[in-house]
């Protein structure tokens, strides 16, 4: 199919743009990219995906809130505490799906038993079939209100994660820790446990005045993926001052 010419005006007819715009259907794949920015989900059972992510559907779909109890009495309580987890919607059902956020990237990642810890707010979707947990980092003394959390999904199947811009994946070793800011990390290999560490240098950095500034330390073996964007707004850091690719790639793929 030839690319969508405009006018002279910058105009388009309209069969060229139903045409350019329509969805494309790759069939077996429950996960797909219309656009960098959109996933279709086809749904046969049932789906997860982050609360409110939904533009359209077809087919006999419900949307159900997760509920308060759901997964068990500490992922309840789990909640209870962080608060600014964004909450998961189950999509159940027959039918298709079209799921998007704010505008950002879109990656489709395959889990094949391995794990992966997510930022709340990046996650946008994932099968059943996939386990999730919430992770807490423990609150570092100093540090204001609230606390860094997660969510950590593992197991087999398709998992769909965003962030602002192409995303960016570091390699951490044994001898060399990666640093990065909290507001632009939107994941990390599962077996990492982060450290959070205030630097007040970091902060004239970042251009920012007022309050701590802290950075999340990875070391080990593993790998960290970052945004070329700060997300103060539903940032990692729960009650902070400053808070106003592929179908299927496997998780070694992100190193290529």
């Amino acid at each position: 199919m030839t690319n969508m010419q405009p006018g002279s005006d910058g105009t388009y007819s309209l069969r060229d743009f139903i045409s350019q715009t329509a969805e494309r259907d790759q069939p077996g794949e429950v996960f797909e990219l219309e656009s960098s920015k959109m996933l279709e989900v086809k749904v046969n059972g049932r789906i997860w995906s982050k609360l409110g992510a939904m533009v359209a559907y077809k087919g006999q779909l419900a949307f159900k809130r997760e509920g308060t109890l759901e997964g068990g009495l500490m992922k309840a309580l789990k909640r209870a505490v962080t608060q600014e987890m964004s909450p998961l919607a189950k999509i159940e059902g027959r039918g298709v799906a079209y799921l998007a956020d704010q505008g950002k990237e879109i990656q489709i990642l395959r889990l094949a038993g391995d794990s992966l810890n997510v930022n709340g707010n990046d996650l946008l979707a994932f099968e059943d079939s996939v386990q999730y947990d919430i992770t807490m980092m423990r609150r570092m003394a100093g540090m204001a209100a609230g606390g860094l959390f997660s969510v950590r999904v593992q197991g087999h199947g398709l998992v769909a994660i965003l962030s602002h811009g192409k995303p960016l994946t570091l390699r951490v070793t044994p001898h060399e820790p990666i640093f990065t800011d909290p507001n632009a990390t939107i994941a990390w290999s599962g077996n990492l446990q982060p450290q959070l560490s205030m630097d007040t240098s970091f902060k004239s950095m970042l251009g920012r005045g007022g309050g701590e500034t802290y950075q999340m330390v990875f070391q080990g073996d593993g790998f960290v993926v970052v945004q070329p964007y700060e997300e103060f707004d539903a940032g990692m850091l729960g009650g902070d001052s400053h808070s106003s690719g592929g179908i299927g790639r496997s998780l070694g793929d992100l190193f290529d």
